[in-house]
C-alpha cells in the first residue's frame, strides 16, 4: 500500500515576490518567482510568465521522477 501523499507537497511550493512598483489591480504584475525546493528562480513581467515558470519546473520534476 502506497503511503498517502500530502495534498500540498513541498516540492510544488513556489514564492511570488512582487516588485515594489507593481500594481496588480491595474494588471501590472512583475517581480520574481522561486521554486522553494530547487531554489530555481526567474523574473516575470506578466501572469503568463509566472505560469510558464511553474509549468517548466513541474514538467522538469516529472521528467526526473521528483514529482512524487
Amino acid at each position: 500500500m502506497k503511503p498517502s501523499q500530502p495534498s500540498l507537497p513541498a516540492n510544488r511550493a513556489f514564492v511570488v515576490q512582487l516588485h515594489k512598483d507593481a500594481k496588480p489591480a491595474q494588471g501590472d504584475v512583475r517581480g520574481r518567482v522561486e521554486h522553494l525546493v530547487s531554489g530555481e528562480a526567474d523574473h516575470f513581467a506578466s501572469l503568463a510568465e509566472i505560469q510558464a515558470f511553474i509549468s517548466r519546473m513541474l514538467t522538469a520534476m516529472e521528467e526526473t521522477g521528483e514529482s512524487s
